[in-house]
C-alpha cells in the first residue's frame, strides 16, 4: 500500500460565497470550470489541465474568514509558470500578495488569500522566478 499523489482539495461555503470562490480561482488564479458528476448538493470542479483540484461545495451555513476560525489549513499552493503576468493579473484584480524567495533554489513564491480567507501560494521556478 502506498500514497500514489495529490488528488484535490475541497472549500465549502454558502452559494453566494461559493460563487465569488469560483471567480476568484477562475479568473485570478486561472483554473477552469470543468466536468462535476451530478450530485445533489450545488458545486464547481475547478481543474488544472486535465485534473480536478479543487471541489467547491455548497454548504447550508455561514462560513467565516479565517479570523479567529479553528483549523490547521493553512493554503493550497499551486506550480505555476508566468510570473509577471500573475503579478499583473493580481494587481489588476486589486488582490493584495506577498513575493517570498526560497532559500538555496530559485523558487520564487506568491501568498495572497480568496475571498473566503483561505491561503493560496504560487510557485514559480527556472527562468519564471
Amino acid at each position: 500500500m502506498s500514497l500514489i499523489s495529490f488528488s484535490h482539495y475541497n472549500l465549502r461555503a454558502p452559494r453566494e460565497l461559493l460563487d465569488r470562490l469560483r471567480t476568484f480561482y477562475t479568473e485570478v488564479v486561472g483554473l477552469k470550470v470543468g466536468v462535476r458528476p451530478a450530485f445533489r448538493s450545488y458545486g464547481y470542479w475547478l481543474y488544472a489541465g486535465e485534473q480536478a483540484v479543487l471541489h467547491l461545495s455548497e454548504t447550508g451555513h455561514e462560513v467565516t474568514p479565517s479570523d479567529g476560525a479553528t483549523t490547521s489549513f493553512d493554503h493550497a499552493a499551486f506550480n505555476c509558470v508566468g510570473r509577471k503576468e500573475f503579478e499583473s493579473r493580481l494587481t489588476q484584480q486589486g488582490v493584495r500578495f506577498e513575493v517570498a524567495r526560497v532559500p538555496q533554489t530559485d523558487q520564487v513564491q506568491l501568498f495572497f488569500e480568496d475571498p473566503a480567507g483561505n491561503g493560496v501560494e504560487l510557485n514559480f521556478t527556472g527562468p519564471d522566478a
